[in-house]
């Protein structure tokens, strides 16, 4: 995987926690690190680490998938996102011993494809990761979660009421099934809001975020 951007502390503040942002499909780290031009102010010790996924896509070479689910394919759909998993789980692992932090000092944020690629990695890490973030995603292989569950971070699924990618309705069938397995989970659906984030929806993140941190 490739780092498309990578945001430091300013003024040389030292880096005590890392919020990895994953895309969506399609994309890459470019579109999705504009949301740390307002949450670096807040988060000021904190590394933002915008990576490529590791495939091209396979509708937009010039973007990158996760995985792909363009055969309908349930079982090929799985393989990705365990491969998909193993790969982020190693970049995860490389960058926190990079800056010599620990999954208590992390927090994923993804955006569709990214957020599913966050719920999946961040309840199957052996230690539990600082917050989890999710933006107009779902919840992947929830019938394995009762047995694949090992850790439980705080989470904020965030979901736009007008997406037409995925229905909102994904965000709340999610965290009924994690507050189910006693997962510290909180959702909001932003009114009249397609396939991307809201301005109520980021304000919700960064708070989230800085509470989580502070």
């Amino acid at each position: 995987m490739c780092i498309r951007d990578s945001i430091n502390p300013e003024y040389g503040e030292e880096i005590k926690n890392a919020v990895i942002l994953l895309h969506g499909y399609g994309g890459d780290g470019k579109d999705i690190s504009m949301l740390t031009l307002n949450w670096k102010r807040f988060l000021k010790n904190t590394v933002f680490l915008c990576p490529d996924a590791h495939e091209t896509c396979n509708i937009n070479p010039s973007g990158y998938q996760w995985f792909d689910f363009q055969s309908g394919d349930p079982a090929l759909i799985w393989k990705g996102v365990l491969e998909a998993a193993s790969v982020l789980n190693s970049f995860i692992d490389e960058q926190l011993a990079k800056y010599n932090l620990s999954d208590d000092n992390l927090a994923l944020i993804g955006f569709s494809q990214g957020t599913m690629m966050s719920l999946h990695v961040g309840l199957r890490r052996k230690k539990p990761m600082r917050a989890l973030v999710g933006f107009s995603g779902k919840l992947i292989g929830e019938e394995l979660l009762k047995d694949d569950l090992v850790s439980k971070p705080p989470i904020y699924l965030i979901h736009g009421e007008q997406d037409p990618m995925v229905p909102h309705q994904e965000t709340i069938n999610a965290a009924d099934v994690l507050q189910k397995h006693d997962v510290e989970v909180q959702k909001h659906i932003s009114s009249n809001t397609p396939h991307s984030i809201a301005e109520d929806g980021l304000k919700i993140a960064i708070d989230f975020l800085s509470s989580k941190f502070s």
